[in-house]
Parts: C-alpha cells; sequence; structure tokens
C-alpha cells in the first residue's frame, strides 16, 4: 500500500500521469514528504527526471498538434472541465488533509480554503462562457473583418507550495478552457493535490495527453522549462525563480505569466483605531505562518503611533496559540519545511542588528520537534534594511513609523516589489486616493483582502501577467485577425 496522509486517497503515488496514463517515473526514484508537525514521512510520490519532464511534453504537444482538444467547440471543453470541478468538489476533505499533512497549514482553515478553490472553478468556466472566443468587427481593409481567440500552445503549470491546490488548481482551468494541453509541475513538498487534479481529468474522460503531472526537484524543473516544446510557462514562486524562467522564456519568446513575491505594506492612517489595528495585523502575519506572496508583512504608521502600535501589536501576538496544525485551538501552526524556519531565523538574527525586537524571534519552548517560530514583531524598521525589502515569509512583521500621510505612500513605493497593499481607515475617499497611488498590482482597504474572481498580479518585480477573471484567461490565447470577403457559413 502506498504511503498517504490519513483520510486521503489517491490511486497511484508512486507513478507519474503522462499522455492519458499512470507509468513508472524513469528515474526510478521517490520523493518523501515531510511533515512540519513531526518532521516525519507522510507520503511518497515519484520523482520526475529530464527524461519524463521530455515524456510529458511529447504528450502534450501530441495533443495540441494532432488531438481533438484545441479544436473542441468551447462549450464541450467547459462541460468536461465541469465534470473535473464537480470530481473536485467531491474530494474537497482529501485536499483539505493533503495541505495539513503537508504544508502545515491549520486543518481549522484548510476546509473552507480548499472548499472556497472549488467555487472559484465554476466562476472561472462562468468567463469561458461568455468570453467571445470569435468576434466579428468593422474592417476598413475587407468586407468581413474577424477577430478569434486560439489557444497558445503546451502550457507548463508551476504551482508553489504553499497554496498548492488553488494555484494549481486555476491554472489548469484557465489552459484547459483555452483549448491549451497543460504539464502540472508541482513543489515537491506539497504534489498531493495535484495528483487528485490529475485523477479528475482522468475521471472527467479528457483525451489522452491533456493533462500531464510530472512531480520532480529544480533541475527537473528547469529542464521542463527549457523544453522548446513548452509555449508557454505559467509560474507562482520566487522572484529568483520568476527571473530564470523569464529569460529563458525571452531567448526563444515563449510566453510566460509569472505571479512573483511581495513585501506588501499596510499603513494605519489616524483615523484607525489602535486596538483594532492590532488585531487586524497580528491575524494576518500569523495567517499560514506568513506564508504568503500578498502578506502585509510591513506596517507604516504615524510616528506619533509608531510605540502606542507597537506595544498592542505585541500583546496580541502574546495571545497567539502556537501548535500542531490538526489541533483546532491553534492558531499558528509551522513552517513549511526546515529550510523556511533557517531562513525565517536568519532574518530574524539581521533584524536584530537595525531594528528593535519587540517580541517573539525564537522557537516555542513547548514544541521540541517540528518547524515552529514564534510571531515576532520588529519595531522602529529602517526601510532600507533586509527585513523591511526582502521577503521573508514567515509570521515577522516589520513596523515602520512615517512622519505623515506622503511620507507612508514614499516608504511604501520604496520597495522592488508591488504586489499588494493595504490602508487602515474609515475613510474610502482617502483609502481610494492611497491605493490609487500605490505601485502595486492589488489593493485592499482595511487589511489583506483578495478576490480571485478578479485580475491579480504583480508590479515591478511582483511579476508579469494577471490571473483571475478575464484577464487571467486571456494570457493562455493568441489573437488573430482575419480578413475575408465575405462572412463564412459556420463561425
Amino acid at each position: 500500500m502506498p504511503l498517504l496522509p490519513v483520510g486521503v486517497s489517491i490511486a497511484h503515488p508512486e507513478h507519474l500521469y503522462i499522455g492519458g496514463a499512470w507509468v513508472q517515473a524513469h528515474s526510478g526514484r521517490l520523493i518523501d514528504l515531510i511533515s512540519p508537525d513531526t518532521e516525519q514521512v507522510v507520503a511518497r510520490v515519484a520523482e520526475a527526471d529530464a527524461a519524463d519532464m521530455d515524456a510529458a511534453v511529447a504528450a502534450a504537444r501530441a495533443a495540441f498538434d494532432h488531438g481533438p482538444w484545441p479544436s473542441t467547440p468551447p462549450a464541450e471543453r467547459i462541460a468536461a472541465f465541469r465534470r473535473m470541478a464537480a470530481h473536485l468538489g467531491a474530494r474537497v476533505d482529501e485536499l483539505a488533509r493533503c495541505w495539513t499533512a503537508q504544508m502545515g497549514g491549520l486543518a481549522s482553515f484548510a476546509g473552507p480554503m480548499h472548499g472556497g478553490a472549488v467555487a472559484v472553478l465554476e466562476g472561472i468556466a462562468q468567463i469561458a462562457e461568455q468570453f467571445a472566443f470569435v468576434e466579428q468587427r468593422p474592417s476598413m481593409g475587407a468586407a468581413a473583418g474577424f477577430v478569434v481567440h486560439e489557444p497558445v500552445g503546451v502550457v507548463a503549470a508551476i504551482a508553489p507550495w504553499n497554496g498548492p491546490f488553488g494555484i494549481m488548481a486555476n491554472k489548469v482551468a484557465y489552459a484547459l478552457l483555452a483549448g491549451c494541453p497543460v504539464i502540472m509541475k508541482p513543489s515537491p513538498e506539497t504534489p498531493l493535490e495535484a495528483y487528485i487534479i490529475a485523477e479528475a481529468a482522468e475521471a472527467a474522460g479528457l483525451p489522452p495527453g491533456v493533462v500531464n503531472l510530472v512531480t520532480g526537484h529544480r533541475d527537473a524543473s528547469d529542464h521542463l522549462v527549457c523544453n522548446h516544446g513548452v509555449d508557454k510557462v505559467t509560474f507562482t514562486g520566487s522572484t529568483a525563480a520568476g527571473q530564470r524562467i523569464a529569460s529563458v522564456c525571452g531567448e526563444r519568446i515563449a510566453r510566460c505569466t509569472l505571479e512573483l513575491g511581495g513585501k506588501s505594506a499596510a499603513l494605519v492612517r489616524d483615523d484607525f483605531p489602535i486596538d483594532i489595528a492590532a488585531k487586524m495585523l497580528t491575524g494576518t502575519i500569523t495567517l499560514m505562518s506568513g506564508q504568503v506572496c500578498a502578506m502585509l508583512s510591513r506596517v507604516i504608521v504615524p510616528r506619533a503611533r509608531h510605540d502606542e502600535l507597537a506595544e498592542a501589536i505585541a500583546a496580541e501576538m502574546s495571545r497567539v496559540v502556537i501548535g500542531h496544525s490538526d489541533d483546532p485551538a491553534v492558531q499558528l501552526g509551522p513552517l513549511a519545511m526546515e529550510r523556511q524556519r533557517d531562513r525565517v531565523e536568519m532574518y530574524i538574527a539581521e533584524g536584530r542588528k537595525v531594528a528593535d525586537l519587540v517580541c517573539g524571534g525564537g522557537r516555542p519552548a513547548h514544541l521540541n520537534r517540528g518547524y515552529f517560530i514564534e510571531p515576532t514583531l520588529f519595531a522602529n524598521v529602517p526601510n532600507d534594511s533586509r527585513i523591511a525589502q526582502e521577503e521573508i515569509f514567515g509570521p515577522v512583521l516589520s513596523l515602520i513609523p512615517a512622519e505623515d500621510e506622503e511620507d507612508m505612500i514614499r516608504i511604501a513605493n520604496d520597495s522592488r516589489f508591488g504586489l499588494n497593499g493595504s490602508v487602515l481607515t474609515y475613510d474610502v475617499d482617502a483609502a481610494y486616493r492611497i491605493g490609487r497611488r500605490l505601485r502595486t498590482g492589488g489593493f485592499g482597504q482595511n487589511g489583506l483582502r483578495m478576490d480571485f474572481g478578479l485580475p491579480y498580479g504583480g508590479f515591478k518585480q511582483s511579476g508579469i501577467g494577471r490571473e483571475g477573471g478575464v484577464e487571467g484567461l486571456m494570457p493562455y490565447l493568441e489573437v488573430k485577425t482575419l480578413l475575408l470577403d465575405g462572412v463564412p457559413s459556420a463561425l
């Protein structure tokens, strides 16, 4: 029997899904999946190497160049995708268990998170239903002008470890609805959700090669990106990895969508109560143990309120319950892996050199196993310091004093990132005014706010392109103009 988390039923975890079949990995090796709570192996999956990546590309290439999927009418593609979504909807509990076991996400949050992610898929199907894949437009050069949207080709979808199901499922949804075969390459730390997506594609009866799954490490992933049979790469992850993907795609003018890192700021205006701000900011930085690309990890506050807010946040952080992710009383679980805890501890050590450590900064004394770290607050943080400029990806909050609102906006924009932002205020006019001035792809009034039915992505080094909404469909399509002497009988 394969090793899997309790309550998870995956038929072939020690195989890859290529060309509509579950096949042995060329390497013959397996990847151990480690619980962040216990540091024990909770599952094993096949490890793909370069040969497997090439096989997946060949299968997807055949499905695009010779198969029926790209030319299948959109309504039929939508119906097949909805069968996939129904399969996934019936397995929300399994998806939640996978996330908790692999990533250490809180079980109390896992069910709603994955149920919501499945619900988003129906919204994407509705976008495809309403989209004009073929439209006639007035033309000065012909009797009849048509603008058609055709699938971009073979898509390599690379998802990170923090939100493996929702991120991968969205990429697969847009690719399939556009008519593109897709190769799923999940993170080697959290691949189980992609296995369930592959099983959903199999259950829905998608043609061979339209959905493929290869699980491998960085070298194999790089080989996939470099394969000239891949027309588009959609990637969510670190800016460093995104830079490599962009350079590879740029060499051969392949398409890419990149949703990368962030160092997002929350601006606290004078009209917002300190106690409410402290609760909100503490609850945000501990969400998914701070491992969210859009995390509000910088807090910019007028200097006159800085010390009072630091004291209030420290009080809130002292009450946070830290423990194993399957405990319903826990508010802060582990970091996803040992190297991530090492990274966070490195940044905490850097922060001690330049700012005031108000609370946290260590490992919880009552937990001697697992990748845990206390919620941590630094005050009087210089905005040019590493902890203010680099993505930590952990429960570490930097409090930065500013002189006035204009200075808060300046500090917020003084970053190479531009993924998200927020202002804490009851003044809607002020929120709109500030939101328009921040150089970020997303912005929310009063907290970390996301709507995956609308476009999301980053400015500057936080990415290229958008996911979500109709804007999320467009990167999977090429635009073609047809100039004809008349209107064809069948469109």
